[in-house]
């Protein structure tokens, strides 16, 4: 993977990967999010979720939503992505999570960005406490904030007005990933992801998590993406199986859109990769550990006893009661237990292999995102340097152009 990364990267192809990965892409019907009656319930005009996905409000005359059911079996994981909740949705959407039995949300955009509003306010501030939504019947209050550099958790109760019930909710809001950008790094993001998977509420045994930014398909689709690249590469017995470009291709069958530009998949790619050396490293660990406990058990497991006392077993092998044997030839004894000891032995050497073959992947990879971020502040460095000198040099620009405007008017004059 960081092989594939590092092809792409260096020859500049990732417009054209994203363009392939969009031509690719499945167009499917998206009939209800066109009706007259819903188009006030839509962000933008062309971002709709398809028919055959979309979430359906239970408890409401007309069922729409703009939020779409990403369901990802290997992974067993389960997505929401919707819009950001328009002022006149915010109902929709705390009943949509009711109804779904969500455990979380994952907000991904700030209300305000570049002076438009992204995304209605549609939790309590620490000054309001409480906000009702009347219209589907429910209230929302703030029960804790815990505020980090680049995001906020929040817990907030969701109360059902009609039956009295409530829910304790989770809100991870992701505050510093630029509309149409990507985060600062991907240490940055991952920490923030691996805190929402600490909380339990991306677990199976929970409703889906509900991930939205402003349209619900560029900053949640690098989110839902990531997340589920990192449960394959741990689930499976080859992490580096996992096929990042037919993911996102699964995933944009179930929504329309996920990840608007090649800099949103390039930093997905860069995300799994330092995502994926975590999960090598915990691999490592645990087989390892796993070998030590075996070592230490395998004296005892082929004792044999040089006594010709009857051995007794309390187990049943192939279907046999419990009886005592007795001892067989010590000859054949040796040869039965040799056979076992040859596939151990075989066993720890292939063992060997693959933790070497592991410990070369990580230092691979571990010098691969070492690179990327040396790339990345270096351009970043070029920015600032051009965004420094740019208003000298304009200026200069400007006085020179009007110097060169008053001579040319002082020679005129003086004719």
């Amino acid at each position: 993977m960081d092989q594939e990364f590092e092809n792409i990267d260096s020859t500049g192809q990732w417009q054209n990967l994203y363009n392939e990965i969009r031509n690719q892409s499945q167009e499917c019907a998206c009939k209800v999010a066109k009706f007259p009656e819903n188009r006030n319930r839509n962000r933008y005009r062309d971002v709709s979720p398809y028919d055959h996905s979309r979430v359906r409000l239970e408890s409401s005359e007309n069922d729409y939503i703009n939020a779409s059911l990403i369901t990802v079996e290997e992974a067993q994981r389960r997505y929401i992505l919707t819009q950001g909740p328009l002022r006149n949705t915010c109902g929709h959407f705390w009943l949509m999570i009711w109804e779904q039995r969500c455990k979380a949300i994952i907000m991904l955009n700030r209300v305000i960005e570049k002076g438009s509003e992204k995304c209605a306010q549609y939790w309590p501030s620490k000054e309001e406490r409480d906000m009702d939504f009347s219209d589907t019947g429910f209230m929302v209050t703030l029960e804790s904030e815990e505020v980090k550099p680049n995001y906020t958790i929040r817990i907030l109760e969701l109360r059902n007005s009609k039956t009295g019930e409530t829910r304790d909710i989770y809100h991870f809001h992701y505050s510093s990933w630029p509309d149409f950008g990507v985060p600062e790094s991907p240490a940055s993001f991952l920490n923030f992801l691996f805190k929402v998977r600490e909380s339990g509420s991306l677990g199976p045994e929970n409703g889906p998590a509900v991930v939205h930014c402003s349209a619900g398909i560029g900053r949640s689709g690098t989110f839902s993406l990531v997340d589920t690249c990192l449960v394959l590469m741990d689930r499976r017995k080859d992490p580096l199986s996992v096929d990042i470009q037919k993911v996102l291709l699964d995933m944009r069958e179930h929504r329309m859109g996920l990840i608007q530009t090649p800099d949103q998949l390039r930093f997905s790619y860069m995300a799994v990769i330092e995502g994926a050396k975590s999960i090598l490293k915990e691999t490592t660990q645990q087989v390892s550990s796993t070998k030590r406990h075996e070592e230490w058990q395998e004296p005892e497991a082929y004792l044999v006893s040089s006594s010709q006392s009857p051995i007794c077993s309390s187990e049943k092998h192939n279907g046999q009661s419990d009886s005592c044997t007795e001892p067989q030839d010590p000859g054949r004894e040796r040869d039965r237990i040799q056979s076992p000891k040859e596939e151990r032995l075989t066993e720890l050497k292939t063992f060997g292999l693959r933790k070497r073959n592991r410990e070369e992947r990580i230092a691979s990879t571990a010098q691969k995102v070492q690179e990327m971020k040396l790339k990345l502040s270096d351009s970043e460095k070029k920015k600032e340097s051009w965004q420094f000198w740019r208003p000298i040099l304009l200026n200069v620009g400007a006085g020179a152009a009007l110097a060169l405007g008053l001579c040319m008017c002082w020679a005129f004059l003086s004719q």
